[in-house]
């Protein structure tokens, strides 16, 4: 019984989707939106010229070391110019830096598109220290926009599975595989509205309306947190966005949003 538990716990931390932060983790957490699989594949590709220029350099390093020891050549020799070389450790590096250059604009710029006709407008207010969010397509009665705040659940008041530290008492509810526009704004000082699986991270400045957009291609909870540092309590203010299927989304917003939005 003890070794299938292991086996079933190992299963899950290596086969499960990776939407939080994990001791000892290294690497990113799993991509739930294109932009952040972009992210991540930059990343390799950079890491795979990182090795190849590792190696290289290594091995000038050793073979200089070895060859010219000075009990090897007691008497150094004087290089003074080197046409050839010199044109190779120009052209060389000029090539790779092209070969990432391209990409990492590429990536740049798609990152900073908007969507123009977004199917979702969420709008995330920073507070000192708890987060506004309101669904402004989404109209009570009286013509106020669905409106919540989220705040962080108490260390000592977790439910069996939640996330210490980074759960909230109201989850950010999108529908997977919708393009959806994040504006983000602050009331008081910065914050910053950020979700490593999405590749997102919007700074929240006082006075000032930033956007982005998110395409989450699967469902699921995703965690983030506040990335500035903006007072005592700056790592007590978590973000978490629930991604769910449209038909679940219409309900969700229908049997929860609006009667809190009529009570308030």
């Amino acid at each position: 019984m003890k070794i299938q538990m292991i086996v079933r716990e190992w299963l899950f931390f290596t086969i499960a989707p990776c939407d939080a932060a994990e001791p000892w983790q290294l690497g990113f957490q799993d991509a739930a939106t294109p932009m952040m699989q972009g992210i991540i594949d930059l990343h390799h590709d950079i890491f795979f010229f990182l090795i190849l220029i590792l190696v290289f350099v290594s091995w000038i390093l050793v073979r200089a070391l070895w060859h010219f020891h000075y009990k090897k050549n007691p008497i150094p020799q004087r290089i003074v110019h080197g046409t050839t070389i010199e044109i190779i450790r120009t052209i060389f590096p000029s090539i790779i830096l092209m070969f990432i250059a391209i990409p990492s604009f590429a990536l740049l710029y798609s990152m900073d598109e908007v969507v123009v006709d977004p199917a979702i407008t969420i709008k995330a207010i920073g507070h000192q220290w708890y987060r506004t969010y309101e669904y402004s397509d989404y109209n009570s009665s009286d013509e106020q926009s669905l409106t919540f705040d989220s705040y962080m659940i108490p260390e000592d008041d977790p439910e069996l599975g939640q996330s210490r530290l980074l759960e909230v008492d109201n989850r950010v509810v999108v529908p997977a595989k919708t393009h959806i526009r994040i504006i983000v704004t602050s009331a008081d000082v910065l914050h910053s509205w950020a979700v490593p699986s999405s590749g997102v991270k919007c700074d929240a400045v006082p006075g000032r309306l930033n956007q982005t957009s998110i395409l989450v291609q699967r469902e699921g909870v995703y965690y983030g947190q506040c990335s500035e540092i903006c007072g005592t309590n700056h790592a007590f203010m978590p973000i978490v966005v629930e991604a769910v299927s449209r038909k679940d989304y219409g309900s969700r917003v229908s049997n929860q949003l609006i009667p809190q939005t009529g009570e308030a």
